[in-house]
């Protein structure tokens, strides 16, 4: 309400007063300066209380601290006696205009009485007339409210729907085990429709259950993950099997190198447990069905074979969960246990090459899986654990490879093994693998594949000298002749010109070692096929194997053969006679390694074979054991010797076991001048070697008889019979028994036999006394040692013959005088003393 203007007015003017008043009480007359400046003081502090708004504490702490309160408070009493004077003053202005709107009221109080009387009569009509409005808006306000609830379930429904058919349809799909689109609805029904129903109870019920039902497909996904590799595990030979047969295609190898043999089966094969197929094979299809099947696995590659899906699958699954790296740390682990079985050798896997496949087809299938998980999931393998995988791997495969390897006795297993090792590696090459130290271990392979090789061969040189006649071959027509210088490099235009039937100069086992070596050549150039190795590095190795074969090999088996007790003499020389042969073919083994290696002949790298000097040393121990085996012969008629050393008479006729052995030395040296060749070959040397050996065999053992210790005495006729036999022997050696042996070098063998017999049967005792220690002395080759010993023999014969006969004849008593004085003087030559004059 607004207020009058005559109330602004008086309101006003009070105002102008205590303004006036204020500058009223400012005037207050000074008593003197203290008085005036306690006033100011309190003036103060009440004009502070008067205009404060707030607490007052402040200046009434003032107030008390001050010794004038008693001034205060009256200073005090007179400013609220002047406003209760002001206020007073004030309401007398105004009474007027108050009593004149105490009576407008009282006129307004009259008018609202009747308004309100007007009031309460409308109201009374209006309630009467809207009676029956309001008993319908009842019923309206309630049908409303039945609509607005009917409008309310269709909405929930609307929203409930939804999320009961997802659960519905989540129910259907953990029924038939797709747990992949479960997990989607698992998660649109959690994050989408679940928060929509929040406000009913079954919406927290389905939310409990959610954990459960995760768990549940993560139990599930793991089941076929375990399966998958149950699987993988099984069927990973048959993975590897594929992917090495496609590798063999791409590096243009025989795609059979990797194929397992497959077993008949009367039962037809079970389905692929990752394709779902089934093999076709069956009993009455055979080998066309398997072709058929080859056929099909050729067009698809090994990754082809795998449904990966369960991995897919679970690795998603566990994404999705947040549990990834559980999943791939227990991938990881199985894995790693797998790779561990796949590892371990088959027992006795050195017996088969199918053992062998089946290591690698398990290896490479176990890779290439891991390969292609690598290229198609997002960190569940990397690289590094890859390539940690295989070198661990790699060292094992070495280990197995080099131990079982070891055991292998034939050459074929191993070339075999070797084509395997190099598919295996061109195959895991191709997925991206290091294969340097596999190929290392083929270097290795090789020096023992030739090892193994040079085992091998010891039977086939074995076969061929037990299987060779040692006889020059004979042959009638001109195959069998072209036959023979097909098959060795021999080149004789003499022979060649002559008529049938012709003899070579060598036996059978020349030219089947010189083949059997070219075989050897070949198997070793065959495993150096697909080592990617230089022509010089192929050229060393063949050589370099070559040379162990001749060195050691057929040199062992040629040292074995010479020392067959059971060898003839003809057979040593036909024997010797091949290694010459064999010496002059080894030219053209080095041409033919040259050949076939593609290295150049004349190449400062190119080593020389070792058969020249081998075939040289193993003719000089035949011609070694030619003359032991001649000398042992010999020894054989000398043991038939029996010489009766105290014969009172001589024979005049030599001893039989001589005339014998000089029959056999005949027929023997006849038969060597006979062999063929004779006058341009090697056995002419031998001829007269043998012939020079045999005499001085002849020689030092008749000398031994006459120095035999056992033999005390000794008669002139008995070295008289004695001297008998070595003329015999001396004949023989002058009889030219080896053609143009006739320069009395044989004769020599028998010199020292010889001088000695003659100074005793001449008594020649001056001469050999006085012209001792001069060489050109007649006697020079008796020996004072051999003249004592023999000269005891005499002496002890004439003493017992004394003893038999006490008086002698003067002759035979200055004959035992001569030998007691030269046997003195001898022993003085023995014991260094110069001899004296006789």
């Amino acid at each position: 309400m607004r207020m009058p203007e005559k109330y602004a007015m008086a309101e006003a003017t009070p105002k102008k007063t205590r303004n006036e008043n204020w500058k009223v009480l400012e005037k207050v007359p000074e008593e003197d300066s203290n008085r005036q400046g306690v006033n100011t003081k309190h003036e103060h502090l009440i004009t502070e209380i008067e205009t404060s708004d707030g607490p007052l504490a402040t200046a009434l702490r003032a107030v008390y601290d001050d010794d004038e309160l008693n001034k205060f408070v009256e200073l005090l009493a007179s400013r609220i006696k002047f406003h209760d004077s002001e206020i007073e003053r004030m309401c007398n202005y105004h009474y007027q205009g108050f009593i004149d709107s105490v009576r407008e009221l009282l006129q307004v109080s009259t008018d609202a009485a009747h308004l309100r009387g007007e009031i309460d009569a409308t109201n009374t009509a209006l309630q009467v007339s809207c009676e029956p409005l309001l008993r319908n808006g009842d019923g309206l306000v309630r049908y409303r409210r039945v609509q607005k609830n009917i409008a309310s379930a269709i909405e929930q429904l609307s929203l409930c729907l939804p999320v009961l058919e997802m659960y519905s349809k989540l129910q259907e799909q953990m029924k038939t085990k797709r747990f992949y689109p479960a997990l989607k609805t698992l998660e649109q029904l959690e994050h989408t429709y679940l928060p929509r129903v929040s406000s009913h109870w079954f919406s927290q019920t389905m939310a409990e259950a959610i954990p459960q039902l995760r768990n549940r497909i993560k139990e599930a996904s793991m089941t076929d993950l375990k399966d998958f590799l149950e699987n993988i595990r099984k069927h990973s030979a048959k993975i590897g099997e594929v992917a090495m047969r496609h590798a063999a295609e791409q590096n243009n190898m025989d795609p059979s190198i990797a194929r397992k043999r497959e077993k008949k089966r009367k039962a037809p094969a079970p389905p692929n447990p990752f394709t779902g197929e089934r093999d076709q094979d069956s009993d009455q299809e055979g080998a066309a069905g398997t072709e058929h099947r080859f056929t099909d696995e050729e067009e698809l590659s090994a990754q082809d074979l795998i449904d990966f899906s369960p991995v897919y699958r679970c690795l998603h699954i566990y994404t999705v969960l947040s549990d990834r790296e559980q999943f791939e740390t227990y991938y990881r682990k199985q894995r790693r246990k797998q790779a561990r079985l796949s590892l371990q050798p088959p027992p006795n896997m050195h017996e088969s090459i199918e053992n062998y496949k089946k290591y690698f087809h398990d290896i490479v299938g176990f890779f290439v899986v891991e390969d292609h998980i690598l290229s198609t999931t997002q960190g569940l393998v990397n690289r590094a654990y890859i390539d940690e995988l295989w070198e661990t791997s790699v060292s094992k495969i070495v280990s197995v490879l080099r131990t079982n390897s070891a055991q292998c006795k034939e050459g074929v297993i191993m070339l075999q093994i070797k084509m395997l090792i190099v598919l295996f590696c061109h195959t895991l090459k191709g997925y991206g693998f290091s294969v340097g130290h596999l190929l290392e271990l083929l270097l290795e392979l090789r020096d023992q594949y030739s090892n193994t090789l040079t085992r091998q061969w010891v039977g086939v040189f074995n076969g061929i000298f037990s299987e060779d006649n040692y006889t020059p071959i004979y042959v009638e027509e001109e195959p069998e002749y072209i036959s023979v210088i097909t098959q060795f490099p021999f080149v004789d235009e003499e022979l060649q010109q002559s008529p049938f039937p012709k003899r070579f100069p060598f036996s059978e086992f020349v030219p089947n070692v010189y083949n059997q070596v070219k075989e050897y050549i070949n198997a070793c150039l065959k495993f150096s096929a697909d080592l990617h190795l230089s022509h010089t590095e192929i050229d060393d190795m063949i050589r370099k194997s070559t040379n162990l074969l001749l060195t050691r090999t057929l040199s062992g088996c040629l040292t074995s053969l010479i020392k067959r007790p059971n060898l003839s003499l003809l057979q040593l020389i036909q024997i010797s006679i091949n290694m010459n042969y064999l010496e002059k073919s080894c030219t053209h083994l080095e041409d033919y390694i040259s050949s076939i290696t593609g290295a150049e002949k004349d190449s400062v790298h190119a080593a020389r074979l070792h058969g020249i000097s081998m075939f040289k040393d193993a003719r000089s121990e035949a011609e070694d054991y030619i003359y032991k085996k001649l000398n042992q012969k010999i020894d054989e008629f000398l043991d038939l010797a029996i010489y009766n050393w105290a014969l009172p008479e001589i024979s005049h006729r030599p001893s039989g076991f001589v005339m014998d052995l000089i029959a056999f030395l005949q027929s023997i040296f006849m038969s060597f001048t006979n062999l063929p060749a004779m006058t341009t070959l090697v056995p002419e040397k031998v001829a007269k070697t043998a012939c020079m050996s045999a005499c001085k065999h002849i020689a030092n053992s008749l000398m031994s008889f006459l120095l035999d210790n056992n033999v005390t005495l000794m008669t002139t006729f008995a070295l008289q019979q004695f001297n008998l036999d070595v003329h015999e022997c001396e004949q023989f050696a002058a009889s030219e028994p080896v053609p143009s042996f006739n320069d009395g070098t044989l004769q020599l063998a028998f010199a020292d036999l010889r001088q000695l017999l003659d100074l005793f049967l001449h008594d020649d005792w001056s001469s050999y006394l006085a012209d001792f220690g001069n060489p050109k002395a007649k006697y020079v080759r008796v020996k004072p040692q051999v003249a004592v010993s023999l000269m005891e023999k005499l002496s002890n014969s004439e003493k017992k013959k004394t003893k038999v006969f006490v008086s002698l004849k003067k002759n035979e008593r200055d004959k035992k005088k001569l030998q007691e004085v030269v046997l003195k003087q001898l022993k003085g030559l023995v014991n260094g003393q110069t001899a004296p004059g006789t």
